[in-house]
């Protein structure tokens, strides 16, 4: 078992399961958010797309040391396969479109989960709290808006 210990490194793993916990974390309030909110797309998502998108970075980072070009690449494809999940939760039917606001939220937690890996938290903790503070605190405004549209349409 020694030969095990003598192949890992261990701060590496504290401060790699650090920045993971901490994405993982700042995603978790927009889960649960979309989760009170009855939304398919919840609690177990939105944690796991930014503790993911904070791996590919911590790898980006690992396999193309200072070559900012492969880093960019590692970065567009995680963009693009975060908004492959997003468009999952966009439902389309009777002339509505639902699931806008959940798609926009994963991809913002993909954003966050990639601050937190480059060491940029106050970038990640800003996104976060704006996303929730978007889903809360304007839900009523756009409930009245509905509301007004509705009326306007019979």
């Amino acid at each position: 078992m020694d030969w095990l210990y003598s192949l890992i490194d261990w701060h590496v793993c504290a401060v790699i399961g650090g920045k993971v916990a901490g994405a993982y974390f700042l995603a978790l309030p927009i889960g649960w958010e979309r989760e009170q909110a009855q939304h398919s797309i919840g609690v177990r998502t939105f944690p796991l797309v930014a503790m993911a998108s904070c791996g590919y970075v911590l790898l980006a980072d690992t396999l193309a040391g200072p070559d900012m070009a492969a880093r960019s690449r590692i970065i567009q494809g995680l963009t693009t396969g975060i908004g492959f999940i997003g468009g999952g939760a966009i439902m389309r039917g009777r002339g509505n479109v639902h699931g806008t606001a959940t798609a926009a939220s994963i991809w913002n937690t993909g954003v966050v989960g990639a601050a937190v890996a480059t060491a940029h938290y106050e970038i990640a903790i800003i996104l976060s709290l704006m996303n929730l503070i978007t889903l809360r605190l304007l839900l009523p405004l756009k409930g009245r808006l509905d509301r007004a549209e509705h009326k306007g349409s019979e």
